[in-house]
């Protein structure tokens, strides 16, 4: 289906999960990952619809992009992927994500300086961005085993703690980095041991991230805008 099509069937489904929740769960306890596509935009329709639940037990699932961005950054440095640090897939779970390399290290060893940046542009990027849709056409069905991976990897750090490490969630957004609040958001965070997590704060943004910042942004926004009049 088309993201619009996506859109505006999946609305009335997280409208009826979210209301759900919101009548019956143990709010205390309560932790949802939206994997369902559009899966940032969902999980803000779910949120919504529970007005009485925190919004921050709301997450979308990123954690597969951000393991697809790593197993290529492995490929190319020919290094296992437990040595790379510091990786951060910022905004959409779409086409406009930005998988960034700023900050990540290698063995110690700062990545952006392991790489060429036409190929980060030309092929990183862009090889993470449209991934999914690459699988499809390829097997004729989605990557859904890699996807529950990633659904269990990303519930075991917001249950268990991330160890000191980054990790990327999308969740409500609280501001940072030029986002529009409210937006659920893929951010680079640190998970603590009892479940709760904080955004690695005060990142240097180059230009060419900040337009990627927000562009993906900018398309958040939109299907917020698209959805708002299907609830």
């Amino acid at each position: 289906m088309e993201r619009a099509d996506l859109l505006k069937e999946n609305a009335k489904i997280f409208v009826k999960q979210g209301a759900s929740l919101n009548n019956h769960a143990d709010r205390d306890n309560l932790r949802v990952l939206v994997v369902g596509n559009p899966a940032n935009t969902n999980a803000w329709i779910a949120a919504r619809s529970a007005p009485k639940i925190d919004p921050n037990r709301f997450h979308a699932m990123t954690r597969l992009d951000h393991n697809r961005a790593l197993a290529q950054l492995s490929a190319k440095l020919n290094v296992p992927v437990t040595s790379i640090d510091k990786f951060v897939l910022w905004g959409n779970h779409s086409s406009t994500q930005y998988p960034d390399i700023s900050y990540a290290t290698a063995n110690g060893k700062n990545i952006k300086d392991l790489v060429d940046h036409d190929w980060v542009v030309k092929n990183f990027i862009p090889t993470v961005q449209k991934r999914g849709a690459a699988i499809i056409a390829a097997r004729g069905l989605s990557s859904a085993a890699s996807a529950a991976n990633a659904a269990i990897e990303h519930v075991r750090d917001w249950f268990q703690g991330s160890n000191g490490k980054w990790t990327s969630f999308a969740i409500p957004s609280d501001g940072s980095y030029g986002t529009t609040a409210g937006l659920v958001y893929s951010f680079p965070v640190i998970v603590e041991s009892n479940g709760k997590y904080k955004i690695v704060k005060d990142l240097p943004i180059s230009d060419f991230s900040r337009k990627s910042l927000d562009a993906t942004n900018n398309e958040l926004a939109q299907e917020k805008a698209d959805v708002e009049k299907f609830l």
